[in-house]
């Protein structure tokens, strides 16, 4: 409000109008005329769209976050992801025997050596 009543030169209660129909998404009843006025109306609803993203997010976070415990939506993204990246277990367990049986033959029974 300070901005319109000092930059455009409005009354208090224009500069009040302005301001909360920025805010409401509808747009400003009086269009800025001056360079320093057109600065001050594009800042000014840039921030108020920012703080009203970051206001919603912050009250959404914890109920989507609780949402995703309620349904095991985390687990679930979690076991998906796992079983891509991990190797069929048959291939390491037979390689791996194959290299304790060797080891152990070429060692004379004795798997420490």
């Amino acid at each position: 409000m300070v901005g319109y009543h000092t930059l455009e030169h409005l009354s208090w209660i224009d500069a009040f109008l302005n301001a909360a129909m920025l805010l409401g998404g509808m747009g400003p009843v009086d269009p800025p005329h001056s360079f320093a006025g057109k600065l001050f109306a594009g800042l000014y609803a840039l921030y108020a769209g920012l703080m009203f993203i970051i206001t919603a997010g912050l009250l959404i976070a914890p109920l989507l976050h609780r949402l995703m415990h309620r349904f095991h939506w985390s687990e679930k993204l979690w076991r998906g992801t796992r079983r891509l990246q991990r190797r069929p277990a048959s291939n390491s367990l037979t390689v791996s025997a194959a290299v304790a049986c060797k080891c152990a033959a070429t060692s004379g029974g004795n798997p420490a050596v």
